[in-house]
């Protein structure tokens, strides 16, 4: 039996933990998964692109003068795109490959409200929508810069409601009882310290190891952002530094070594959460839990702001104002309370008396 050459060589067949299957691209070191159908004209483009070590294929050339495909190639090709973070363009990429299959072919010019809402009309979900709103915008924004167009249709479409507190912060409750479930000297522990205490997201985790270590302090460079948070270890993630080896690069890892993408180091610490019974908890959420902490114990916006490596301390006020407005109930109730201190009347039910038996 004659066996078939591959038409694409380094791609294997992988099956991953949902069942799906996918196509991944390996060559020494550099490893990618390719989108779309075996074969097709995205998985082709993404396989040229792998070939030539980059995990977003080039800017696709031909599409007709215009056209919003042409448009994107436009933006793709301008220094402000160029500027971006290296996560923020893979994520945008993505984002605009989408907008180029649904609507590439259509004139930019004669786009109106209605065609953006029916664009954000066929993805799932507020966040989605609301992320399509927004890509258009700022396409269109970048032509009225560059004197392609006179208008934003995109202003006037309706920005869908979203959960306003985003992605779930994790209580203490949940924090004990995922340290329940992960001992000390475990993998998992040391995630969770490592998204705790130094206030990283998913991309700077995986980045993290002895080199960013020194003197008891901990520095390391948002990717996001590129400002850099410098911050002492804490007692908690300095005890699970202890268990990971001194010629370890990297502080977590997979495989036999192998660094984490963020997107696969945020899927593998879910499955953690899930194995602690936390299903609706995630990575973001310990950030916010980190700033949670400092706010609640009178942390100013300033303070929030340099532990989470943010540019500004507006996020930081979000944390501050709803510590401050806890504190300020109790310090109102206590006056409602205090002020007939002969009424020491017992709690109505038995699990919430600090004085019945």
């Amino acid at each position: 039996m004659i066996r078939r050459r591959n038409p694409f060589p380094g791609v294997t067949r992988v099956t991953d933990r949902h069942g799906k299957v996918r196509w991944r691209f390996r060559r020494g070191a550099f490893s990618t998964y390719l989108p779309g159908p075996y074969a097709s004209a995205e998985f082709r483009a993404a396989y040229e692109a792998a070939v030539e070590g980059s995990k977003t294929p080039a800017a696709r050339e031909g599409s007709p003068f215009g056209t919003l495909g042409w448009l994107i190639e436009q933006y793709l090709r301008s220094p402000r795109y160029a500027n971006l973070s290296a996560i923020r363009k893979d994520t945008l990429r993505r984002e605009l490959d989408w907008l180029r299959r649904e609507a590439g072919d259509l004139p930019y010019a004669r786009f109106g409200m209605r065609h953006v809402e029916a664009l954000m009309a066929k993805k799932a979900g507020p966040t989605a929508q609301n992320a399509v709103k927004k890509n258009l915008s700022m396409l269109f924004n970048f032509a009225i810069r560059a004197e392609l167009t006179a208008h934003n249709p995109a202003r006037a479409a309706e920005r869908r409601k979203e959960n306003p507190e985003g992605y779930h912060t994790w209580t203490e409750v949940e924090i004990d009882r995922y340290l329940a479930k992960h001992g000390p000297g475990t993998k998992p522990r040391l995630a969770i310290m490592l998204f705790l205490c130094t206030g990283a997201s998913r991309q700077d985790a995986a980045r993290l190891g002895w080199q960013n270590v020194s003197a008891g302090r901990i520095r390391y460079r948002r990717g996001k952002t590129g400002i850099e948070a410098d911050l002492p270890i804490l007692p908690e993630l300095a005890e699970e530094l202890c268990h990971v080896p001194a010629d370890t690069m990297l502080f977590l890892t997979h495989g036999q070594g192998r660094p984490y993408k963020p997107e696969t180091l945020g899927n593998w610490f879910k499955d953690q959460c899930k194995a602690a019974g936390l299903p609706h908890c995630s990575a973001h959420g310990l950030r916010k839990a980190g700033a949670r902490r400092i706010a609640e114990r009178g942390g100013t916006e300033h303070e929030v702001m340099s532990f989470m490596a943010h540019a500004t301390p507006k996020e930081g006020a979000t944390y501050t104002k709803k510590a401050s407005r806890a504190r300020m109930a109790d310090s109102a109730l206590a006056k409602v309370f205090g002020a007939k201190p002969e009424q020491t009347l017992s709690n109505l039910s038995d699990r919430l008396d600090k004085r019945g038996s």
